[in-house]
């Protein structure tokens, strides 16, 4: 008998080469795989909601495995934090449906972006963690361009077209930028159905250039529109993004809410 797991795992992005396990350089999966793999004597794949590049971080990665049955939440929470290295922690751990797959079974994700406008954002103790603007945007513009994005639109002027997909359009059910209250500067918080590769550092890098006046609102909705011949701003840097959540239905878990965390 085994069940299937849901983690709720923390990890600064920094010095991993991103979530999915890669021929070389260290990764989240790598590192969380190899956690399972001694706990159970045996290779087990872990699934994560989202696949992060490299630098960026998650305060909510929701992480799928299936163990023996003996383990229970608390105990295999408890193993996970004595096992996985220092930028990674386990918030909590949950048993899911059988057949759970923390991605697959996603009805939608949320990521946060974070800005510092002021010169003490080049600080080592803030800068892996937020863009270090060091400049002050205009808020107007800024929280207009947001506006925007709500609803479904096409969003292949702001994915790396990689490999070929079926289409790029996504729901937006969130867009909104805030004042950070932790420090001078700006937040986004976006939730979406899907996310294509590198959409919300595009998205941002963006909304930057036009909240510094480099480029006119109205060119957003020209991208969303999906006009020949435009192009996004440069992509935001990695080490500001964080994946913070995943949905799930409420059918996964009982009793649950749903969401992690």
């Amino acid at each position: 008998m085994e069940r299937t797991f849901l983690a709720c795992i923390h990890y600064d992005g920094t010095h991993f080469v991103g979530w999915q396990r890669q021929a070389e350089g260290r990764t989240v999966q790598g590192e969380f795989e190899a956690a399972l793999e001694r706990l159970s004597g045996r290779r087990i794949v872990a699934h994560a909601a989202g696949r992060t590049d490299a630098g960026v971080h998650a305060l909510g990665m929701g992480v799928s495995c299936t163990l023996p049955a003996r383990w229970t939440p608390s105990a295999l929470r408890r193993a996970l934090n004595a096992l996985l290295p220092s930028e990674c922690w386990v918030e909590s751990v949950r048993e899911a449906a059988p057949g759970f797959h923390a991605r697959k079974s996603a009805l939608g994700r949320r990521y946060r972006y974070d800005i510092g406008t002021d010169a003490t954002s080049a600080s080592p103790f803030r800068h892996r963690y937020e863009w270090a603007l060091g400049r002050e945007l205009n808020e107007g513009r800024l929280y207009g361009a947001a506006s925007s994005i709500l609803g479904e639109h096409e969003f292949s002027h702001f994915s790396v077209r990689s490999s070929t997909r079926p289409h790029y359009r996504c729901q937006v059910a969130l867009a909104q930028w805030e004042r950070r209250c932790d420090a001078p500067g700006f937040r986004f918080h976006v939730a979406a159905d899907r996310f294509l590769h590198h959409m919300v550092r595009f998205l941002v890098g963006t909304m930057v250039d036009i909240g510094l006046e480099r480029r006119p609102p109205e060119d957003l909705m020209r991208l969303l529109a999906g006009e020949a011949g435009m192009r996004t701003s440069p992509p935001a840097p990695a080490r500001g993004l964080y994946f913070m959540a995943a949905e799930y239905p409420p059918t996964c878990f009982a009793p649950s809410d749903g969401v992690c965390p």
